[in-house]
């Protein structure tokens, strides 16, 4: 911590500006890094940020993604990332070092180890951009036990009372956002930024900030130097490594850091004037300088946030109705999100819950049951029961919905939503393809602009939903990133909506990601519970002995369970994707094969490896191909309220088979899990009791996959439909 002040107080006293510039560790090789580091130290940087690589970076834009992916194939982990600080401080760094990264590798490698493991390397501090302050009650104690910094993030949509709030944690410098988006070299910068700079030195009493996102050249660095204390290069400083030949790569980094601060001799007295000096110079003067120091004689070491977390309700800015909703399911939930998605997230909290407590709101989405298929039908499986011999079969068939599945309840809630706040754009992710083209189908309803985010193979495995998007209007994204599937879908969804939050509402389609999301697709899916519980009361006079629902992100089996989670005769039974099955690295059973972390803002069970990273899925099913699942199913996992089982595609198919030859209808390979599943069940179950599964899509678009995958899969199952 220390170290960081005083490379402010000497930047200061020389009259500059400090340079803080970024590096993936590993990128683009694990020996290269201590090296880049000496060169950029060379070259006039005051404070470097090394990346701890991370499969999922949702903050960050491709470059910096790409620089991810490459440190994670040359082997680079957080134990690897430190021997990169330790060789450069033996080699002779002498600037400040901070990691900047994610907190699942964080969490998994142990808080309080990292900490002391980071200053015995020489690290100074910590960046870690999904961790909201309030969530770091125990690693910002570590720091400070330490001597280290844990330096928080302030963005333009940051609300002022949250501002206050990260003002008032800082103890070193506060990182400030200058524009909404993901990290990239844009060439451009939010002419606001001024402002907000001088309402974070107001806020702060004139703690040094630097300013990252979208600088990359001299003329930014001087024009942003006119209002805060130091800069930061991340991307840019990724693209001369990436352009240059492996044995100039110092050198490079060297003459490029050395141009920025103007040590080159080229441009040191003269520059282009940029947009937002323009702006600031005509409003007049502003003196980004510190009008005050306060040193740590002056104050008691290591703010204390519990003590700082009454500034959030300051000034009566927060609503005690809101607060009606909780954040976490026992210990899983929360909001590990980049600061620019805070905000946004608070304002769709609000806009939930007042609709939620309006009585007119379920009026409008009521009148919408028509267009919907609602109530949905609920039938008794004659010859399924008879041939698995036990307790009756009764299928809730959300597969006669329009658009063909359950997506289409929490679409128009969302939708709804959206309206009353005022957005006019929609993004959606989607898997199986189900939730985009239920989504399409409200936005061309509605007259909003759609964009879909599918992973490639998805959109290849899927073809025929992406057509029926395209048909109502929508743009299709292809996500070729990573493992090109939901997961990855999920990742540039996030970075997009942060990118448009004003006009932009992010209808997701699964009970995952960062709250209040989850309870929202709940609440929406609820539904299918609810018309449950009271159809086989008229039918059978009873609730039912067993509910059953397969399991991707858990939007179907959230919906058919929680109106039954309070009653505890009613076994809850959820099927994940078991792939190749639990023995292999070929499934996505996250609740019966993974561990606790986090992932897309949310703390859950998730599959990852022993580094936290995240893990490939597996499934037949794309709607199933995801490592992560909903807080509120992970809490019903360990409360033991649910039961988790995984179906292997080879008994999928065993489900569709079974459905479509003894039912005549062909189920999704999604529902098919669950088919199987509850079959399994009521073969252990007494004749007389009653099991509802839910039937959440029908198989149209998965034909032409079954026809596929057949020649592998059927030869197991003994089924074989070759002319």
């Amino acid at each position: 911590m220390e170290g960081i002040k005083e490379a402010f107080a000497t930047c200061k006293a020389e009259g500059r500006r400090a340079l803080v510039t970024y590096v993936t560790a590993g990128f683009p090789t694990a020996e290269a890094t201590a090296g880049l580091m000496l060169a950029m130290e060379a070259g006039g940087a005051d404070i470097i940020e090394i990346g701890l690589p991370f499969t999922d970076p949702i903050a960050d834009g491709p470059t910096i993604q790409k620089a991810n992916t490459v440190a994670l194939e040359n082997g680079m982990s957080v134990t690897a990332a430190l021997k990169v600080v330790l060789d450069a401080r033996k080699k002779g760094l002498k600037v400040p070092v901070l990691f900047m990264g994610y907190y699942n590798p964080v969490l998994i490698y142990g808080e309080q180890k990292f900490v002391k493991d980071s200053r015995e390397a020489g690290v100074n501090g910590f960046i870690i951009c999904d961790l909201p302050p309030e969530e770091a009650v125990k690693f910002r104690g570590f720091c400070n036990n330490e001597g280290l910094s844990y330096v928080p993030l302030i963005a333009p949509s940051t609300n002022p009372s949250r501002l206050r709030f990260l003002c008032n944690i800082a103890d070193s410098f506060i990182y400030v956002v200058s524009r909404m988006g993901t990290t990239g070299a844009s060439g451009t910068l939010n002419s606001g930024l001024g402002d907000l700079c001088k309402r974070v030195h107001e806020a702060s009493g004139n703690i040094p900030i630097a300013v990252g996102f979208g600088v990359s050249t001299r003329d930014h660095f001087v024009s942003v130097g006119q209002f805060a204390e130091g800069v930061v290069i991340g991307s840019q400083v990724i693209n001369v490594i990436s352009q240059s030949k492996p044995e100039e790569i110092n050198q490079k980094v060297k003459e490029y850091c050395q141009m920025i601060v103007g040590r080159d001799g080229k441009g040191s007295t003269t520059h282009e004037v940029g947009i937002v000096e323009a702006i600031e110079k005509a409003k007049g003067p502003v003196d980004a300088s510190p009008t005050n120091v306060i040193s740590d004689k002056d104050v008691e070491p290591g703010p204390g946030l519990m003590d700082q977390l009454s500034t959030l309700n300051a000034n009566g800015e927060i609503n005690p109705q809101w607060q009606s909703i909780p954040s976490r399911f026992g210990e899983f939930g929360g909001q590990y999100v980049p600061e620019p998605l805070m905000d946004c997230l608070a304002e769709l909290e609000r806009g939930f819950i007042e609709a939620n407590n309006d009585p007119k709101f379920w009026e409008e989405f009521r009148s919408y049951y028509p267009y919907m298929g609602r109530p949905g039908q609920l039938h008794l499986a004659e010859r399924l029961t008879e041939k698995c011999g036990g307790a009756n079969i009764w299928l809730k068939r959300e597969d006669l919905n329009h658009t063909g599945s359950h997506k289409i309840n929490n679409a128009i809630g969302q939708i709804l939503i959206a309206k009353r706040l005022g957005k006019t754009e929609i993004i959606a992710e989607t898997g199986a393809g189900q939730h985009g083209v239920a989504t399409a189908t409200v936005c061309a309803k509605f007259g909003m602009k759609c964009t879909v985010y599918m992973g490639a193979e998805d959109v290849r495995r899927q073809a025929l939903n992406v057509f029926r998007m395209k048909l109502l209007g929508a743009q299709v994204i292809s996500v070729e990133a990573g493992s090109r599937t939901l997961r990855d879908a999920v990742n540039e969804a996030l970075r997009s909506w942060v990118t448009n939050l004003s006009t932009t509402h992010y209808l997701i389609g699964s009970a995952i990601g960062p709250h209040p999301f989850p309870t929202i697709v709940r609440t929406f899916q609820s539904v299918i519970g609810n018309e449950t519980k009271q159809q086989l009361m008229e039918k059978r006079g009873k609730l039912p002995d067993a509910v059953v629902a397969c399991v991707g992100g858990g939007s179907n089996c959230s919906g058919m369970f929680y109106p039954f989670a309070k009653d505890l005769s009613v076994k809850m039974l959820g099927v994940e994707a078991g792939g190749d099955g639990l023995e292999t690295t070929r499934h996505a059973a996250t609740l019966a094969g993974g561990s606790k972390g986090v992932l897309h803002g949310v703390r859950t069970y998730i599959l990852q490896d022993a580094e936290g990273q995240i893990s490939n899925t597996h499934s037949v099913s794309a709607g199933l191909d995801y490592p992560g699942v909903g807080p509120e199913l992970a809490s019903w996992k360990d409360s033991n309220r649910a039961k988790f089982i995984a179906a292997s595609d080879a008994e999928a198919f065993e489900g569709v088979r079974a459905l479509s030859e003894l039912e005549g209808i062909i189920p999704a390979l999604e529902s098919a899990h669950a088919i199987f599943g509850g079959m399994e069940l009521a073969k252990k179950m007494k004749p007389g009791e009653d099991i509802v599964i839910c039937l959440s899509g029908r198989g149209d678009k998965d034909v032409q996959s079954v026809a596929e995958e057949l020649p592998n899969l059927g030869p197991k199952i003994g089924w074989d439909l070759r002319f």
